[in-house]
């Protein structure tokens, strides 16, 4: 058979395959965690297009999912914008508001600045927008915000880091239990607070950013390195 000498890149390659339906179809590979539809009281954003200074300034919440043989767990995570290190979280089978509530309350109990006014941000799941959940955090002296449309920069953080705990400890892999799944994620929040290092942070861990806050924040966003400072 005669080959054809046809010079032709990548992109304009698989714009042909796309052009003549020669693509594989992607299949659904995700799991939805975030029903924002419902009676609870949705919060404004408080911190669009801001960036945080200090430590236990601005927290920001996610809920993501771990499958294991006997079927999905839910990890609801807080996380401290500035230092990037995960305050609390918890591991369980069902996605109640009381998941999110534990891995607040464990956020809470490991504060180190507990004076300093602080925002909780997330989505506007019904978890978050839950009055059970709203209260206690109210309680605590925290106010609340949350994304108000769909932008993958209004929650990036919160995001970016269950990808990380997913794709560089293990969690994204079908896990045997749920014991099995809480003793990995006990082990990848340590590492990642306490080992890994961060471009973000100047090479720096989270852990010690955390208590030695002395690095200028770098946003995920591209081309905007002179957003306003939050001021709370």
């Amino acid at each position: 058979m005669k080959t054809q000498n046809i010079k032709m890149g990548r992109d304009k390659f698989f714009d042909f395959l796309r052009a003549n339906n020669l693509l594989v179809p992607k299949l659904k590979n995700f799991h939805i965690t975030t029903n924002s539809k419902h009676q609870f009281y949705k919060y404004k954003n408080l911190i669009k297009d801001c960036v945080p200074t200090r430590p236990e300034q601005l927290w920001v919440s996610d809920i993501t999912y771990i499958k294991t043989d006997n079927g999905h767990n839910y990890l609801a995570l807080v996380t401290d914008a500035y230092s990037k290190q995960i305050m609390g979280y918890k591991l369980s089978s069902h996605m109640k508001a009381s998941l999110c509530t534990e891995a607040l309350k464990m956020a809470i109990k490991n504060r180190k600045y507990p004076h300093k006014k602080l925002i909780h941000h997330s989505d506007r799941g019904f978890q978050y927008c839950n009055t059970a959940y709203t209260a206690f955090a109210e309680q605590n002296n925290i106010t609340m915000s949350m994304t108000e449309k769909y932008d993958p920069y209004e929650n990036a953080i919160a995001e970016r880091i269950n990808r990380t705990l997913k794709y560089e400890y293990g969690l994204k892999q079908t896990i045997k239990n749920t014991d099995l799944a809480q003793k990995m994620t006990d082990e990848a929040v340590y590492i990642y607070n306490n080992l890994r290092t961060h471009f973000s942070l100047g090479l720096r861990k989270p852990a010690d950013v955390h208590l030695n806050p002395n690095i200028k924040y770098k946003s995920y966003r591209k081309n905007n390195v002179n957003l306003p400072e939050l001021t709370i």
